[in-house]
């Protein structure tokens, strides 16, 4: 059955001109509807994060404006050979957000950051275009990647309400065909064939969350797949940010997963699935493990993101299940004081 959850057709603001939640806007879309100008200042955390991937590369980027201090960050994984990856992690924070720029609303112009970090993202004709830079250990690395939306693709965009002041808007977008290259010193990395995932934010959070997020894209069962899954951060709100994307089209999925895994043990199997219907029941097996720990005192995060395959079976709204075999992507643990 489809989700029980309230869908939005129209255009909404995210907020009232007081800078509380909008009621009306609480609910979900399949395409990008709300305009989500927060007015005022404090607590409000906004970016855009793109991860794009190959069967044995991937690259990622996060833009932030958390009101008091902006944040850029570039993470790049070579795991061709599993026994020697490569990992470049850098991330840039500026105070008071100088230098970096995030439009209100998805397609309000471009995403920019000056300093060690310098991005540009920005949505062109033919597809959102990437370009990153920033210098590390393996010498220069340069970025300029394509990410184009197939006519009619469809998205999960939902509105989280915690209450009328602590509220967040995320867009997810899976299944993104993707190209480009990415230059590390000498070395050059073909993204011919990948795919995209975007993660765009806008809200106010409370101080202290956790969360899990896990994503994937590729063929399987003849078919393009996408998977979007989320947990802890969602619950009680009446709202999830799960959804399936099969071929460009969305199942959003009401139903908040049990996430089964071992948090002293990352690598190991995780176990994802609706235990009141059949909609998911994946296995995510890790290779490679990212651990991420800032305490600046004022930030404290502890992130865990893992690299991996997912497997099993999940069922579309029109009943169709299909199986999922090798599907490239990610999981992660994640807890912030922010």
């Amino acid at each position: 059955m489809p989700t029980h959850e309230r869908e939005i057709t129209s255009p909404v603001d995210l907020c009232t001109p007081q800078g509380r939640l909008n009621p009306e806007a609480v609910g979900w879309s399949r395409t990008p509807l709300h305009r989500t100008h927060i007015p005022g200042w404090s607590r409000t955390k906004r970016w855009e994060y793109w991860c794009v991937s190959t069967p044995t590369h991937l690259i990622a980027i996060t833009v932030a404006d958390i009101d008091y201090l902006g944040l850029t960050s570039i993470y790049l994984l070579d795991h061709a050979d599993p026994t020697t990856p490569v990992e470049i992690s850098r991330t840039a924070l500026r105070p008071l957000g100088h230098g970096v720029r995030v439009p209100d609303s998805l397609g309000e112009g471009p995403t920019a950051a000056l300093g060690p970090i310098r991005a540009h993202i920005d949505d062109t004709p033919a597809g959102t275009r990437l370009r990153f830079s920033c210098t590390t250990d393996h010498g220069p690395l340069h970025a300029d990647l394509l990410i184009t939306s197939p006519p009619g693709h469809e998205s999960m965009s939902v509105v989280i309400p915690w209450s009328p002041t602590r509220f967040q808007y995320t867009s997810k977008n899976t299944a993104l065909p993707a190209s480009g290259t990415v230059r590390l010193g000498e070395h050059t990395y073909d993204f011919t064939d990948a795919f995209g995932v975007l993660d765009h934010g806008r809200g106010r959070w409370p101080y202290d969350i956790n969360w899990n997020w896990g994503a994937a894209a590729g063929h399987t069962d003849g078919h393009t797949l996408g998977l979007q899954f989320g947990g802890q951060w969602t619950q009680g709100t009446g709202l999830t940010e799960n959804a399936l994307c099969v071929d460009g089209h969305l199942t959003k999925i009401g139903e908040e997963l049990v996430w089964d895994y071992d948090p002293e043990n990352f690598l190991a199997p995780w176990h994802l699935y609706t235990p009141a219907s059949d909609k998911v029941d994946v296995v995510f097996t890790p290779f490679h493990e990212r651990v991420d720990r800032t305490d600046t005192g004022l930030i404290v995060s502890d992130t865990h993101q893992c690299f991996g395959h997912y497997r099993g079976t999940v069922r579309t709204d029109e009943g169709t299940t299909l199986t999922v075999k090798d599907l490239n992507g990610f999981a992660e643990q994640v807890h912030m004081r922010w």
